[in-house]
């Protein structure tokens, strides 16, 4: 069932899924309202004389009005849209283009001016006007023309959103807020029970199983997925233990060795097959459960506004301030242990977990090496791991940000001229590393 719902939620996420959704109801649309303009007579006296369409060759003029100027504009939207990718791409790097792509109101856009030609299509084809019999779908015109004016409106609000989602706060702010939802989501995350390390005998563990089983990579790609309860419960059944190498977001190479599976009985080719089972592999990086590629987004838009192409010091000090709160949250979170336990305490998971200190390097090292001679950015990364310092308890966390204070300490020293702006650096980092 997870399997299930995951695949779901990866067909909703694609691009086409609600355009085709919103042309598919247009269809069914037109279809019941012509069946309802045919079963029923409607009065066109009265008010209803200036809303409803009594001759055929003014149905077919609004309809085929109405369906030329919806074709127009949906491409003009297609083009705008090429327009907006192709400006991400070179500004933002072309990792963030599916971050536009998947913006509900742009397929909605494009979903409602194709639906709106297809249903003026069909319903212009129900028009009648022979001699013997004469059919005019009214209520399906009228619904017709309220959907023009619809389509005019969400013309308007889809400029003013394409407008909004160049601006590079924007989208560094809307990085920030799905990292954010993803913290709460995997930390602490779970896959059986967790017990203290400092408890744990692992040679021991291990030495007690008879059977050692390589566990290689069935193909090429990234990891992607790993649905822990089902995997966790398939090991447990077999009273076995796994040794997992790779975590979500690393790169596998078919027949290359991922896990090493001890176990006192022999695994079944079926039986090995349910452990791939539960790994999700693809071409791509997904954020699904991958902290790093989703960080690696912000830092790669920090990194481009230091590009000498874009020279925009402004953005990266924006990232690295998002960025920071982001490092503040981790400092104080709980992060997973290695070793998981099934529900009677039994050792049955060794996995590679990430650890403060290497998501710290993913989020400063690169912006680090991009900023050498800009003493603004150079002097915001020092105040920022300044502030992750304070949030920081953990000896081990601590160390880590103190490197990172005096590797920026370095690289201010080596690369910025102006005197007072190395002496604004020294005096920030003393309160760091003093």
């Amino acid at each position: 069932m997870k399997k299930l719902i995951f695949k779901w939620s990866e067909l909703k996420a694609t691009f086409w899924f609600i355009p085709v959704i919103i042309i598919i109801s247009s269809i069914l649309l037109s279809i019941g309202l012509v069946y309802i303009d045919g079963s029923f007579n409607f009065s066109q006296d009265g008010i209803g004389r200036f809303f409803f369409v009594n001759s055929s060759d003014s149905a077919r003029s609004i309809l085929s009005t109405i369906s030329a100027a919806m074709m127009g504009v949906a491409g003009t939207v297609f083009s705008i849209t090429l327009v907006v990718l192709t400006l991400a791409s070179s500004q933002f790097g072309p990792r963030l283009i599916k971050n536009f792509m998947y913006v509900r109101l742009n397929q909605v856009v494009l979903g409602s001016y194709i639906s709106t030609y297809l249903y003026c299509l069909l319903v212009l084809i129900a028009v009648k006007d022979d001699n013997d019999y004469t059919f005019i779908p009214s209520i399906s015109i009228l619904v017709a023309i309220i959907a023009a004016i619809t389509n005019i409106i969400l013309l308007i609000v889809f400029i003013h959103q394409i407008a909004i989602s160049l601006q590079a706060d924007k989208v560094i702010s809307d990085i920030s807020d799905f990292i954010f939802k993803q913290l709460e989501t995997l930390f602490p995350e779970k896959m059986g029970d967790v017990k203290k390390e400092e408890n744990l005998d692992i040679s021991t563990t291990i030495s007690g199983y008879k059977q050692r089983i390589y566990i290689k990579a069935p193909k090429s790609g990234y990891l992607q997925y790993i649905d822990s309860e089902a995997l966790i419960k398939i090991i447990t059944k077999k009273d076995s233990l796994l040794e997992l190498y790779p975590r979500p977001g690393r790169h596998l190479v078919q027949g290359g060795e991922i896990g090493l599976l001890y176990s006192n009985d022999l695994w079944e080719k079926e039986e090995l097959e349910t452990i791939f089972k539960q790994l999700e592999i693809g071409k791509i990086k997904t954020s699904q459960q991958d902290l790093e590629f989703s960080i690696l987004q912000m830092v790669e838009i920090a990194s481009r506004a230091l590009s000498p192409g874009i020279n925009d010091p402004f953005t990266a000090i924006t990232s690295i301030d998002n960025l920071s709160a982001t490092m503040c949250y981790l400092a104080q979170a709980q992060f997973p242990s290695k070793y998981r336990f099934d529900d009677g305490g039994t050792l049955r998971i060794i996995a590679d977990t990430l650890e403060f200190e290497g998501v710290l390097d993913a989020a400063y090292n690169q912006i680090r090496q991009y900023s050498g001679g800009s003493p603004s950015v150079i002097i915001r990364l020092m105040d920022a791991l300044t502030t992750i310092s304070g949030f920081t308890t953990n000896e081990k966390h601590k160390k880590a940000v103190l490197k990172h204070a005096e590797m920026v300490l370095n690289i201010g020293k080596q690369t910025i001229k102006e005197e007072h702006d190395l002496e604004d650096l020294i005096k920030r980092s003393k309160k760091i590393l003093n």
